[in-house]
């Protein structure tokens, strides 16, 4: 097949991650954002003029790219377009586009990713921070099942932000969602998730079929003006973390975390704690070994050498 600018495949292979791999609107945007950035450097070159010296020097440049605000890429930040790069040379490839073969690009090395969690204490103090403020009764009820919800299923901010009334039967301790790449699994309700669920919705006069939403705070909070949105939940958790006066930068993802590290520091295993969060792969998973690394440490001083010490 005769080749041409790499521009004049990209409306298909976004279409194709859209409606072929089912991949979310936010993936595509951010693919659409990659790809036209190496399309801008590269000048848009034919497909079969990529090759592996002009990806190298992509990859130079990116490392070197420099944000005023907040400074060089990250490694993750380039690995991202990199992916981005390897999967759509992948699509050619697939359509007999002759271009540079995508097993070629290699992702750079990443340092071990930092899992930031709360401790007992820390999170108590949040889940009750609602309660404490001066917001309208129904908004108190609504944050208090937010949070509660989080630290129950692990779920992912996008996830929790469009569950529907007609997917959760309070009277099941579970229900499944259908989460990144379109994958269906099934999540627990914790008794206390359960309760300030219900507390939330019994308190609820709308029809709105989603289960948290926008209240008017002007008409005491009793008028829906929206469904919620994944920012509006990351502000919630944010503010209710400085309320509870807990130091360290806290987002629904710190909850995340915590679910899954309070699961394995109870005696899950990782493949257990792989399903419930909704990884496709174990390796993603294996960021929460610092726990069980911890767990060996205590059963190391516990059992290591007993007898040496009589």
């Amino acid at each position: 097949m005769s080749s041409q600018p790499i521009s004049h495949y990209l409306r298909k292979f976004l279409e194709y991650l859209e409606i072929e791999k089912g991949r979310s609107p936010l993936t595509v945007r951010n693919y659409d954002f990659y790809l036209h950035r190496f399309i801008e450097w590269s000048k848009d070159p034919k497909a079969d003029d990529v090759d592996y010296e002009m990806v190298r020097n992509y990859r130079l440049w990116l490392n070197r790219l420099e944000d005023p605000k907040r400074g060089t890429l990250k490694k993750s930040t380039q690995n991202y377009h990199l992916i981005a790069l390897r999967s759509f040379l992948k699509y050619l490839a697939r359509h007999d586009v002759d271009s540079m073969a995508p097993e070629k690009i290699e992702l750079a090395k990443q340092g071990t990713r930092e899992v930031s969690f709360l401790d007992a204490m820390d999170l108590e103090r949040l889940l009750a921070a609602p309660a404490s403020t001066d917001a309208p009764d129904i908004i108190k009820a609504r944050d208090r099942a937010v949070l509660e919800l989080f630290f129950s299923t692990g779920m992912r901010v996008s996830e929790l932000a469009t569950l529907k009334k007609d997917m959760i039967n309070l009277d099941r301790e579970e229900f499944s969602i259908r989460g990144k790449g379109d994958k269906v699994r099934v999540v627990f309700l914790s008794n206390q998730a359960r309760h300030f669920l219900r507390e939330y919705l019994k308190a609820r006069q709308d029809e709105c079929p989603y289960i948290f939403v926008r209240h008017d705070r002007a008409k005491s909070g009793a008028e829906v003006v929206g469904s919620i949105t994944p920012r509006s939940i990351e502000r919630l958790v944010k503010k209710y973390a400085a309320a509870a006066g807990i130091p360290k930068k806290v987002s629904p993802h710190t909850l995340r975390h915590s679910f899954a590290t309070d699961l394995l520091m109870n005696g899950a295993d990782l493949r257990s704690v792989q399903a419930m969060l909704g990884h496709s792969s174990i390796t993603t998973t294996q960021i929460y070994t610092h726990v069980t690394n911890q767990q060996l440490k205590e059963v190391h001083q516990a059992f290591h050498a007993r007898r040496r010490e009589n």
